[in-house]
C-alpha cells in the first residue's frame, strides 16, 4: 500500500518563496495528530518532495518511526514561480483555471498536463508491491493530478482535496486509489 499525504496548513509569508514556507502551528499540530493513524505502523519507506512544508511533516513521521527520509526532486507542487505569491481569492481563480484548462499555461504556471506527467514519472517506481507500505508526502495540486492519472479520470478540480492535510491510499496491485481524500488527523 502507498499513502499519498499532503502537507497541512502552512505559515503564509508573501516575502518568502512558496516552496520555502513552513508548517503553521495548526499544521504542525495536525501532523502530530496524524502519528495516531493506525496505518502509520505499516510504513517502511518515506519519500518527500523537496519543498520545506512537505519535508517538515515527512521528517516528523520519519523520526517517529525511526526510518530514513528520502527527499526527491521532481515531485513538488506545480510550478507557479511566474507569479510568486498571490492573495487567496486570486489563487483560487488561478487554480480553477489550471484544472479547467490543463493544456494551457495559466499566467505562466506549469501546465496541469505537464505537472501530471512529471508527478506520474516521479512516483512510478513506488507503485510496485513491497514488503512494507510507502508514505509519500507532497502537495494537493499535483496529488490531485496523480489521483486523476491513477484512476483514469480527466484532470478536474472536483477531485481536489477539500483542504490542506489530506491523504489517499494507492493499491500497488491494481495501481488505483482505494478511496478519495481523507483528513490526516481523523482516525
Amino acid at each position: 500500500m502507498l499513502r499519498y499525504v499532503t502537507h497541512p496548513e502552512v505559515h503564509v509569508d508573501p516575502a518568502v518563496p512558496v516552496p520555502n514556507w513552513h508548517l503553521s502551528e495548526r499544521g504542525r499540530g495536525r501532523a502530530v495528530a496524524m502519528l495516531e493513524q493506525p496505518w502509520l505502523a505499516a510504513i517502511g519507506r518515506i519519500v518527500s518532495s523537496d519543498e520545506t512544508k512537505a519535508i517538515e511533516i515527512a521528517q516528523l513521521v520519519a523520526d517517529h518511526l525511526r526510518l530514513p527520509l528520502e527527499i526527491r526532486a521532481g515531485i513538488g507542487e506545480n510550478d507557479r514561480s511566474s507569479l510568486g505569491f498571490v492573495p487567496k481569492a486570486e489563487f483560487e481563480a488561478l487554480a480553477n483555471a489550471f484544472f479547467a484548462e490543463p493544456e494551457r499555461s495559466i499566467r505562466g504556471w506549469e501546465r496541469a498536463i505537464d505537472a501530471q506527467r512529471r508527478i506520474a514519472r516521479g512516483l512510478a517506481d513506488l507503485l510496485t508491491p513491497a514488503e512494507r507500505d510507502v508514505l509519500v508526502v507532497g502537495h494537493g495540486g499535483v496529488g490531485t493530478l496523480w489521483f486523476c492519472f491513477l484512476n483514469g479520470l480527466p484532470i478536474d478540480r472536483r477531485y481536489d482535496q477539500p483542504g490542506q492535510g489530506h491523504y489517499f491510499s494507492v493499491d500497488q496491485q491494481t495501481l488505483r486509489a482505494e478511496h478519495g481524500w481523507r483528513p490526516i488527523d481523523v482516525v
